[in-house]
């Protein structure tokens, strides 16, 4: 009994010991759990349109019924860009604007001229009206407006250049600070395809590209009339849109993915993925029934590097390119731009 009485004691006196010991030094540390390794987010694919009109300007529906159209043919995102107007978007969102699913921006359409020419910037989301800022060349019009857009936190891109035949591929490749031409537009004026000894956009693109000139290129509709869909000699919605490839639907998102280059513009035809490596490029096709297609890889001065007709169609590099870029085609007339990848630059 007193063996027993005196190992409880020295037991208890040794526990206290420890208690007064870890009140001086502390508790000992604990092991801390390793921290997950981050995953790059989900990257997805939203339709929208950058150049569009309503009653503001010269368009015939109200901004509720451009919106609405959008919204109801699958578009995720669209700018409004009436001509030297900003509409107000925040009523539109409240009432059409879902999460990851749409989403309205405010823009503008500054229109300026030289001369007899039209010289038209698109401001993505500026933060308030920019006025036309004229100049003594068509360079210095559009450079001026470029820097206006840029001034109030906007995104430009330059408009239809064949548009009464007004900005030259000379004259575009120096401006400065714009990543963003139309090489599509929709509007049944805008000239797309050149003629009578003027280039089309796509040729107009290449020569910028082949100097050196980084410009990632747009299609858009540039819709002013919605109340005659069957009117062919009218600037329809639904003919021309960029797909822009992001982690979310976001304003941000959306400009920044643009001027970055990763999204590409159509006409009709619709991608499954595009991927871009260090060695090559692969285009993934989302084929409609009974449509067939091709693959056309392009090269300095609008060289056809090569032509594939299988899905996914593939370009390998060879190392000696300065840009590669594909255009696919489809056997109704549609067509897909990526933007062009960069490999080496003569200047």
């Amino acid at each position: 009994m007193t063996i027993r009485t005196s190992t409880l004691r020295l037991l208890l006196a040794g526990l206290s010991l420890l208690a007064l010991f870890a009140a001086v030094a502390g508790d000992p540390p604990t092991q801390q759990p390793m921290a997950a390794e981050s995953k790059p987010p989900r990257l997805n694919w939203y339709k929208g349109n950058t150049h569009t009109h309503t009653l503001n300007s010269d368009g015939d529906s109200t901004p509720d019924e451009v919106v609405r159209w959008y919204r109801e043919n699958g578009y995720n995102f669209l700018v409004l860009t009436d001509h030297n107007f900003v509409t107000s978007v925040d009523g539109l969102n409240a009432l059409h604007a879902a999460d990851e699913k749409f989403i309205v921006i405010k823009g503008e359409e500054v229109t300026d001229k030289f001369g007899s020419k039209p010289i038209h910037v698109n401001g993505l989301n500026v933060e308030r009206k920019v006025e036309p800022q004229g100049g003594n060349s068509v360079v210095e019009v559009l450079q001026r407006n470029v820097d206006a857009v840029r001034a109030v936190s906007g995104v430009p891109h330059i408009n239809h250049p064949n548009y009464e035949w007004a900005i030259t591929a000379d004259e575009l490749k120096q401006v400065q600070n714009n990543k963003l031409f139309e090489i599509y537009n929709g509007h049944h004026r805008a000239n797309n395809l050149g003629g009578g000894g003027a280039p089309g956009l796509e040729e107009v693109w290449d020569v910028i590209l082949s100097n050196g000139k980084l410009l990632y290129g747009i299609a858009v509709d540039d819709a002013h009339t919605f109340k005659q869909p069957w009117n062919k000699n009218s600037a329809r919605p639904g003919r021309g849109w960029v797909v822009v490839r992001t982690d979310r639907l976001s304003t941000t998102a959306i400009l920044d993915a643009l001027e970055r280059g990763d999204f590409y513009a159509s006409t009709g035809v619709e991608l499954a993925d595009y991927q871009t490596t260090e060695k090559d490029i692969t285009i993934t096709i989302k084929p409609e029934r009974s449509t067939k297609y091709r693959v056309l890889f392009i090269g300095q001065s609008g060289r056809v590097l090569k032509e594939a007709i299988t899905n996914p169609a593939v370009y390998q590099f060879l190392g000696n390119e300065m840009y590669v870029r594909a255009k696919i085609i489809d056997s109704n007339g549609d067509a897909a731009w990526t933007q062009p990848v960069w490999l080496k630059r003569d200047k």
